[in-house]
């Protein structure tokens, strides 16, 4: 298991590295920000609607609840994005603040969105949620420079850097 330190660093990681991608895909146009690359996410504001939604949904489910849509399609606007994925984050990194080590231990009961019941630790699904978001962030940065525009960097030893820069 990763420290509760290790896994609060980690959710600000993400937070940062959304914001900063969230931030790129505002200057795109229309156009561009619906662009469909074929994949199963389409384009660069289906990739981030697509993150932001899970990210809800888990942490739903730290929360002991199990939302029963993933997202609507009203949800498909940048400016929801804006408003609502910088407040989750928030909620994210409230509760991570009240984390110890027992807690982060500790099994989840949940069960995924077709019903079916699964059981992990908390600290798990914690670097899943990261893992998840670097993954679709990365094809949102190469969604971005196909279009010819140039992604902010979002590398991990960046943010450190950053970070340390700043303190």
């Amino acid at each position: 298991m990763l420290s509760v330190n290790a896994l609060q660093d980690m959710l600000a990681y993400t937070a940062w590295a959304s914001r900063r991608l969230l931030d790129a895909a505002a200057q795109l146009t229309p156009d561009q920000l619906m662009r469909d690359f074929g994949t199963s996410d389409k384009s660069v504001l289906g990739t981030l609607v697509h993150v932001f939604a899970a990210d809800r949904i888990w942490f739903h489910r730290i929360q002991g609840t199990s939302p029963q849509k993933f997202v609507s399609e009203d949800e498909y606007r940048l400016s929801v994005l804006e408003n609502d994925w910088p407040a989750l984050h928030e909620q994210w990194r409230q509760w991570a603040a009240g984390l110890d080590d027992a807690t982060a231990a500790s099994d989840l009961e949940y069960r995924d969105m077709s019903g079916r019941p699964w059981r992990q630790p908390i600290w798990q699904i914690v670097i899943h949620v990261v893992n998840h978001g670097t993954h679709h962030r990365g094809q949102a940065q190469g969604f971005l420079r196909a279009m010819g525009v140039a992604p902010p960097p979002l590398d991990m030893s960046f943010y450190y850097r950053t970070r340390a820069a700043s303190a």
